[in-house]
């Protein structure tokens, strides 16, 4: 940094993914950074958190592994033959199965989103697999287990669970990955994700089992958890204990599996995001117009001092607390009755151009990262440009091609035409 002529002084943030090497709070490069200079606050990447939430809620139960499993199987069956691959499309013709990365959880929810709308056909076409003449020994019997494996009751009712928290998690992925993403969006993405989990454990369960016994009777298999009749005949078993060992199946599941699952869903998000929760005590009072308008003169004076002492070192601050305060005082006075942003109020106090203080906080805030989804692109384009048919592209090369990508909404808006025309015009033969 200090070779390109950029003051390590002036870094208010970092932002890594959760590598230990790269957060270590001893010895990673956060802490060396905050050696040289303490006000580079650390946030550790909101997506890479976010993801990290589902392989702790995966890997808290075996039966959660288990389905992620059979998930799999189901690609590489599919994919290892193109014949195979076409008995799959003349029975899924929307869909294909997606194979997922264990690290990249969004790629699951592709995957589990083809099993949970096409499982009927996705059944359908491994019965043809199993009882096919052409196929072979092995794949005969990895079907007739997977066909086997998706009709099970709970194996479906596993699988519509999954899909409603997957495709949750999605939705705030997506909005967490945008370059303009700030502390206050993710801090309210957050809570509405706590909140979620909050509801769907109270009502998702009971949700979960009517959906899937509609599945299941369109598939044709059994719309209830097996129960064991214990050596007794099924004219001998009375009904109404045959009931009651079905609650009880439906018990043990809900207990063991589905709650399991979302209370590591949100112990996982109260521990991966404490991080957050710091961030917004420093910078609470910044972050909406009600929130400013609410303080008393008291609570006002502790949030300043709080933000100045955390902004200071080695005797220098980026604020004057008091101006700050007093700044505060009356621009808050002058603010919409209508609910701003803090995007909005710094908008607002731009235009203004006499609160220089509140524009400096403001611009603290929105110069602390919340998500590294941009910079991890940038490296994810390498493979892309230089594989093996590449290995001996220059590095100048390889720049330019990197840039064209990485920026390719700026790529989008040249006028390829003048710059062939130009081209051409420098490089015209001379006997012309």
């Amino acid at each position: 940094m200090e070779s390109f002529g950029l003051n390590v002084d002036n870094i208010r943030g970092q932002d890594y993914d959760n590598g230990s090497n790269m957060k270590g709070k001893k010895k990673g490069v956060q802490r060396r950074l905050l050696d040289i200079n303490p006000r580079a606050l650390y946030m550790p990447c909101a997506c890479h958190s976010l993801n990290l939430t589902l392989s702790d809620m995966a890997k808290s139960n075996g039966k959660a592994l288990g389905f992620f499993g059979v998930v799999q199987k189901l690609y590489i069956l599919f994919f290892g033959s193109t014949k195979r691959w076409k008995v799959l499309l003349d029975h899924v013709p929307d869909f294909t199965v997606k194979s997922f990365s264990n690290t990249r959880w969004e790629s699951r929810t592709r995957s589990v989103h083809v099993i949970r709308h096409q499982a009927p056909q996705l059944r359908l076409a491994l019965a043809h697999l199993r009882d096919a003449s052409d196929t072979e020994a092995n794949d005969k019997t990895d079907a007739n287990n997977l066909f086997k494996a998706l009709g099970k009751f709970d194996f479906i009712l596993g699988m519509v669970i999954w899909h409603d928290i997957l495709y949750a998690i999605n939705l705030v992925s997506k909005k967490l990955q945008s370059s303009t993403m700030c502390i206050d969006i993710v801090l309210q993405q957050i809570e509405d994700m706590q909140l979620y989990f909050i509801n769907y454990r109270n009502q998702g369960f009971a949700s979960s089992m009517v959906t899937t016994k509609d599945i299941a009777s369109q598939m044709g298999v059994e719309s209830s958890f097996p129960v064991k009749r214990q050596g007794k005949r099924k004219k001998q078993f009375d009904e109404s204990e045959y009931n009651q060992e079905i609650l009880n199946a439906e018990k043990e599941f809900k207990v063991h599996y589905f709650l399991e699952l979302v209370d590591m869903a949100n112990s996982s998000l109260k521990s991966r995001f404490e991080e957050l929760q710091g961030f917004k005590d420093i910078f609470g009072f910044l972050l909406s117009s009600t929130v400013l308008k609410a303080l008393d003169g008291t609570q006002l004076a502790a949030s300043c001092t709080k933000f100045a002492e955390t902004f200071s070192s080695d005797g220098s601050s980026d604020v004057e607390l008091n101006d700050l305060i007093s700044e505060l005082s009356v621009m808050r006075l002058s603010l919409s009755e209508i609910e701003m942003t803090a995007m909005e109020i710094f908008q607002y106090i731009t235009k203004m151009e006499c609160y220089p203080n509140i524009s400096i906080a403001y611009r603290i805030l929105f110069t602390v990262p919340v998500t590294v989804a941009s910079a991890e692109r940038s490296f994810s384009k390498l493979k892309l440009l230089k594989n093996y048919l590449r290995s001996t592209m220059s590095q100048e090369r390889l720049n330019g091609l990197a840039t064209l990508c990485i920026e390719k909404e700026l790529l989008d808006a040249v006028d390829i035409d003048t710059i062939i025309t130009d081209f051409a015009s420098r490089n015209v033969p001379r006997n012309f």
